[in-house]
C-alpha cells in the first residue's frame, strides 16, 4: 500500500452526474508525520481540477430503464475515477453515489429499482471498495446535503483545526453555512450555547476524528426551505403577478424585476416580435421588485414551533454576534457574476450592492445585450444571466436580511441590540482573526471548492482514523439526543501498512513536466534529466509504462491545439522505452489510452453550471464552471475588494425525503441478467468504440483475453 488513501464521490443531480476523487495521507502515515498541531487536526484532503469530471444527462432519466444506467452513463465516470487511483488501490478505495435532485421526485418503486441497479453494476463491474449498498449509494436528503456542506465551509475556513484563530465570542469558532440553488435553500449553524440547549431535540450530533484518534463533537442545527432557490421563487412571482391581473385573456404584465423594455414569455423565452400569448415587459424598477419579492417569504405562515424564519419552518434564533454565516452558490453567482468586472474596485455593503443592481436594472435592454455582446461583464456573463440578475438579487436580499435576519452592515444592528463596529471588524480582518461579519460570500478557500461532496469525505477520512480509545464511539451523525437511527460514516479504519507508492510517481513527473513548461530552456533540461534519472530507477517495465502516461499526458495538454503531433520517434517513444515492435499496438497506446482527455476535465465540463450540487439544478444550465476561480475567494462585506475576485459555479442544495439514514431496511438486491462486457483492447479500437480502461481492476479477465506476448 502506499502512502495515500483514496475516495470517489458521484454527485448525482438531475442534469448531471459528477465524479469527485480525492486523496489524503494514510492514517498511519498522517500520524508519524504529524507535529503536535496536526497530531489534534483533521485529516488533510487534497484534490485537482482534472479529478472532477461531469456527464449529462442526470441518472434520474433512466428512471424507466435502470438497465441502461451503467454502461451508457456511469461506466465513463467510472472510467475517470480508475485513471486516477493507483491501481493497487482501488480495492481500498470506497466510492459514494449520493443522489440530490432528480431521483428524489422518481416513484419509490423507480427510485428503489435504479440505486439497486445502479450499486450492483458498481460492484460487479469495479473493484472499488462498496461492502453497503444502504450506505453508499442513497438519496440525500436536503437536511444532509446541508450538515456536509456545513462541514465543507468550516474545514477549508479553518474553524475546526485552529479555533483560537476563529473566535466568534462566547467560545463559539464555528461559521454557519447559507446555499442556495433553483429549487430549495438551506442553512446550517451551531447556535450559540444558550439556543443549543433551549433546542437540544432540534440538533444533529456531529462526530469526527482527529490524526490521534481524539473525537470531535458538534451540534449542528440544519433545515431546507423547498421552493426557495431562485427558480421556483422566479415561478412563484409570476404566479402572483398572474393572479393580480384578473385578466383571463393574453395580455402584457409590467414586470419590475425585468431591465426596461425587455420581453418574454411566463418561462423567461424573451421575445422579440408581437405575441399572440401573455407575456412580461420589464420596467427595471427595483425597488418595486424588492417590494413584491417579500411576500414570497411567508414570514406570515404559522408558526407551530417558534421561533421560525421563512414559511412557518422552525429555527433556533440566531445569535449574530457568534453565528457568521458564508454563503455559496446563488449567493456567490448572484453578488458577482454581473459586477466582479464592471465594479472591480469596490467594497461591499448592502447599500452599495442594491445601488448597483438598481443602476443596472433601469438600464434599457438593448444596451443591456450590447454591453453582453462587448464583454463588459465578462465572458461567463451571458444574456440569461443579465436577464435574471434583478429578480436573483432582489430574492438574494430578501431571504438573507428580511427571511433570515442579517444584518445590513453599517446600518441595522444585532438583534440583541449591540450595534457592529466596523473599524474593529475591519482591524479584525486585517490580523487574520477570522471573518467578523455576520454574512460573507465565498466560493474557493485554498483553492478548494466549497462543495458537500467535500464534507461528505472529509466524514469519511475522519473515520479510517484508530480511535484513540478502546471502545470509542463511531464517527458520523445522528439526533443530538439519540431519537433516531445514527449515521456512520462507513469507513474502514484497519491499519494499512506503508509500503512503495509507485503510482504517485506518475503525478510526480506530472507536476515536474508543468513547471518545467514554464520555465526557460535549462529548466527544462535539468527537467530532462531528472526524468532519465527516475527512468534509470524504475527499470521494471509496467513502472516505466505508468510514468511514461503521466509525462505524455501532460505534453499533450500542453500542445496547442491543432499543432502537429510527433511521430513516436526519440527517447520518449514506447517502442524504444518498452520494448513494443508492433506498430498497430503503438497506436492504441498513444491515441486511444493518453488521450489529454483522460487527465482533465472535457470541455463540456468547463461550461457546466450546477458544478458542485444540485439544488440549483436548471437555475445555471450551459454556464462555465468554477475551476478557474482564484485561491480564497472570500468576500469580506467590510473590509478588502469585493469585486476583485472570478466567479465560479457552485450549485446549491436540494431537499425533500430520501435514504439518508442507514436502518438496514434495504432488501437485497437482485442482480439477475446484468452482464458484464469485457472485450479487448484491440477489439474496442478496430471497432472505433470506446477506450478500454487501462488500469482498471476488471482488466484482462475476459476469457477472450490472452496477454501480449513481450519481444
Amino acid at each position: 500500500m502506499g502512502k495515500w488513501r483514496w475516495g470517489v464521490i458521484l454527485d448525482a443531480g438531475s442534469s448531471g452526474t459528477r465524479v469527485h476523487v480525492y486523496k489524503w495521507l494514510n492514517p498511519a502515515k498522517a500520524r508519524e508525520d504529524a507535529d503536535t498541531e496536526h497530531l489534534h487536526s483533521l485529516p488533510k484532503l487534497e484534490t485537482k481540477p482534472k479529478y472532477t469530471k461531469k456527464i449529462r444527462p442526470g441518472v434520474s432519466t433512466f428512471g424507466d430503464n435502470p438497465g441502461d444506467v451503467g454502461p451508457d452513463h456511469l461506466q465513463e465516470l467510472f472510467d475517470h475515477a480508475l485513471d486516477i487511483v493507483p491501481a493497487s488501490q482501488v480495492k481500498d478505495t470506497p466510492i459514494f453515489l449520493m443522489a440530490t435532485a432528480g431521483v428524489r421526485l422518481l416513484e419509490p418503486s423507480k427510485q428503489r429499482a435504479l440505486l439497486n441497479e445502479i450499486c450492483s453494476y458498481a460492484q460487479k463491474n469495479t473493484d472499488f471498495s462498496l461492502p453497503d449498498c444502504d450506505l453508499h449509494i442513497q438519496v440525500i436528503p436536503g437536511d444532509t446535503e446541508g450538515l456536509y456542506g456545513w462541514i465543507a465551509a468550516n474545514y477549508l475556513l479553518g474553524g475546526f483545526d485552529n479555533p483560537e484563530g476563529h473566535q466568534h465570542g462566547k467560545g463559539h469558532h464555528t461559521y454557519g453555512f447559507l446555499d442556495m440553488g433553483g429549487a430549495s435553500a438551506q442553512i446550517a449553524f451551531a447556535p450559540n450555547s444558550t439556543e443549543a440547549e433551549k433546542h437540544a431535540n432540534d440538533l444533529k450530533l456531529l462526530r469526527m476524528r482527529t490524526i490521534n484518534g481524539d473525537a470531535m463533537e458538534y451540534k449542528v442545527f440544519t433545515t431546507t426551505w423547498l421552493g426557495f432557490g431562485v427558480n421556483q421563487a422566479r415561478e412563484r412571482y409570476v404566479e402572483a403577478l398572474l393572479a393580480e391581473s384578473y385578466i383571463p385573456n393574453p395580455h402584457e404584465l409590467l414586470d419590475p424585476c425585468l431591465p426596461t423594455g425587455l420581453r418574454t414569455t411566463l418561462t423567461g423565452e424573451v421575445v422579440e416580435d408581437e405575441s399572440p400569448n401573455t407575456t412580461l415587459v420589464g420596467t427595471g424598477l427595483f425597488d418595486t421588485c424588492l417590494k413584491r419579492a417579500w411576500p414570497l417569504l411567508d414570514k406570515d405562515a404559522p408558526c407551530e414551533d417558534p421561533p421560525c424564519l421563512l414559511h412557518g419552518q422552525h429555527v433556533p434564533a440566531i445569535d449574530f454576534e457568534v453565528n457568521h454565516f458564508v454563503g455559496v452558490s446563488e449567493y456567490w453567482h448572484t453578488t458577482h457574476e454581473v459586477f466582479e468586472m464592471a465594479h472591480k474596485d469596490k467594497t461591499y455593503d448592502w447599500t452599495t450592492y442594491q445601488k448597483m443592481v438598481k443602476d443596472f436594472c433601469s438600464e434599457e435592454w438593448d444596451d443591456i445585450k450590447a454591453n453582453v455582446a462587448a464583454g463588459k461583464w465578462g465572458k461567463k456573463v451571458d444574456e440569461k444571466t443579465a436577464q435574471e440578475v434583478c429578480f436573483k438579487a432582489s430574492w438574494l436580499i430578501s431571504v438573507l436580511h428580511d427571511g433570515i435576519g442579517i444584518p445590513r452592515i453599517g446600518i441595522e444592528k444585532s438583534a440583541n441590540g449591540i450595534g457592529y463596529n466596523r473599524t474593529k471588524e475591519v482591524a479584525a480582518h486585517s490580523k487574520d482573526k477570522g471573518f467578523l461579519d455576520p454574512f460573507q460570500a465565498v466560493n474557493k478557500i485554498d483553492d478548494m471548492e466549497v462543495s458537500w461532496t467535500l464534507g461528505k469525505m472529509v466524514l469519511y477520512a475522519a473515520g479510517q482514523i484508530p480511535p484513540s480509545a478502546s471502545e470509542a464511539l463511531p464517527v458520523g451523525f445522528g439526533p443530538n439526543l439519540g431519537l433516531g437511527p445514527f449515521q456512520e460514516a462507513g469507513s474502514n479504519y484497519a491499519p494499512v501498512p506503508i509500503g512503495d507508492d509507485d503510482e504517485s510517481w506518475t503525478e510526480v513527473a506530472e507536476d515536474m513536466a508543468e513547471k518545467a513548461h514554464s520555465r526557460s530552456t535549462p529548466g527544462f533540461l535539468f527537467f530532462m534529466l531528472t526524468i532519465i534519472f527516475l527512468f534509470y530507477i524504475f527499470r521494471k517495465r509496467d513502472r516505466r509504462l505508468r510514468l511514461y502516461r503521466g509525462i505524455n499526458a501532460t505534453f499533450r495538454r500542453s500542445r496547442r491545439p491543432g499543432s502537429p503531433r510527433k511521430g513516436g520517434r526519440g527517447f520518449f517513444s514506447s517502442n524504444k522505452l518498452f520494448g513494443r515492435s508492433s506498430g498497430n499496438y503503438e497506436r492504441v497506446l498513444e491515441d486511444g489510452t493518453l488521450g489529454a482527455q483522460d487527465f482533465e476535465l472535457a470541455e463540456a465540463d468547463s461550461s457546466d453550471d450546477n458544478e458542485h450540487s444540485d439544488s440549483s439544478e436548471g437555475s445555471r444550465i450551459g454556464r462555465t464552471s468554477g475551476l478557474a476561480t482564484p485561491k480564497m475567494n472570500v468576500v469580506n462585506f467590510d473590509s478588502g475588494n469585493y469585486f476583485d475576485l472570478s466567479s465560479s459555479q457552485v450549485a446549491a442544495q436540494s431537499v425533500g425525503l430520501g435514504l439518508g439514514m442507514h436502518q438496514g431496511g434495504m432488501s437485497a438486491m437482485d442482480r439477475s441478467g446484468l452482464v458484464v462486457r469485457t472485450e479487448s483492447r484491440e477489439r474496442l479500437m478496430l471497432a472505433g468504440g470506446r477506450r478500454s480502461r487501462a488500469g482498471s481492476p476488471t482488466r484482462m479477465k475476459s476469457p477472450l483475453m490472452t496477454p501480449l506476448e513481450e519481444i
